[in-house]
């Protein structure tokens, strides 16, 4: 199975309305999250966040894909051309 590693931008715009089921979301693919910080800015309400994963293209798209669904969260993903060993 090839495996890519990918980082995936999060912005939360309403934080206490999504934090929740974002930290859901994400816990559901913890077998493909290498690494993940968050940077609250509490004056701008909104939160930043980065997630750096390996997985099958599918996984990561799957992850990225129920986060953007969330209302009031931005994602964007970019995913290595080059396929690594797990």
């Amino acid at each position: 199975m090839e495996k890519k590693i990918g980082v995936i931008g999060v912005i939360l715009e309403s934080p206490a309305e999504t934090q929740m089921r974002f930290n859901e979301i994400v816990s559901e693919f913890r077998n493909i999250v290498k690494g993940r910080t968050g940077i609250p800015f509490d004056q701008h309400g909104i939160s930043v966040v980065t997630i750096i994963v390996m997985g099958t293209v599918d996984e990561i798209n799957s992850l990225t894909g129920k986060l953007g669904h969330l209302k009031h969260v931005s994602v964007k993903t970019s995913i290595s051309k080059k396929t690594v060993e797990a």
